[in-house]
């Protein structure tokens, strides 16, 4: 079985060419021309770390920093379930291979974010004891986590993208929620398959057909139990 590593470069190549394939070149590019206006002086634009946590920035960069915390968070989550020792014991030829892709997804997203910001991305996040106590050695507990965490994402972006003001910035976020709500309902349809739950009632409502949207205060309420750095969120909108 491929790694994650293998797999992110079966899925993008490299850093460079998933940039390229993604058709996310405006994006990048508008970041560069971001940077490119701070003073050539100042090495980090990004505002420094205060007492109430790491800051994610403002504008359109604090967005993108709630997205990489996000994609850091689910990444580690991965890849800590396919390279555990009880991993092809728990779960099928077939499931290891679902997981293993999911997991590639995730180390491509969070590595598109830590490229696409530079000099203005968060630190890699430490995740806390409630993380690392998780059971991922027993099936259910890690399907269930899955679970939170994949619907987590998916409201998470869906809350917020109308804080985005930069149209390529919006087309990536697009792209990206898209690949999360696959991930959400393939998880489903391993916790209870050929159901109705792939589009359960607690995540798509059943009268607008639309999927379930959170704030950033209500996601790092349930996120924030898993990551022990602390987090200046009062530049998101509540």
């Amino acid at each position: 079985m491929e790694t994650i590593e293998e797999k992110a470069k079966t899925f993008g190549g490299d850093r460079r060419s998933f940039l390229r394939n993604a058709g996310v070149g405006a994006l990048a590019a508008a970041f560069i021309m971001s940077c490119k206006k701070k003073k050539d002086d100042d090495p980090t634009p990004m505002e420094e770390s205060t007492d109430k946590g790491v800051s994610l920035g403002a504008g359109d960069f604090r967005v993108l920093n709630y997205a990489y915390a996000l994609e850091q968070l689910e990444a580690a989550f991965y890849t800590k379930v396919v390279t555990h020792a009880n991993f092809k014991t728990i779960f099928s030829a077939s499931e290891q291979t679902l997981l293993t892709d999911v997991a590639a997804h995730e180390v491509i997203h969070r590595e598109y974010f830590r490229k696409a910001l530079g000099p203005n991305a968060i630190p890699d996040l430490t995740l806390s004891d409630t993380f690392n106590s998780i059971n991922f050695g027993d099936k259910a507990t890690v399907l269930a986590t899955a679970k939170t965490f994949e619907d987590l994402g998916v409201s998470a972006y869906n809350g917020a993208g109308k804080y985005i003001v930069n149209t390529d910035y919006l087309v990536v976020a697009g792209k990206i929620v898209s690949v999360e709500a696959r991930h959400a309902s393939a998880i489903r349809d391993l916790i209870n398959p050929k159901s109705a739950d792939f589009a359960g009632d607690d995540t798509v409502d059943k009268d607008s057909g639309l999927d379930v949207t959170r704030t950033p205060s209500e996601v790092f309420a349930i996120a924030g139990k898993y990551i022990a750095t602390k987090i200046d969120t009062s530049t998101l909108p509540s």
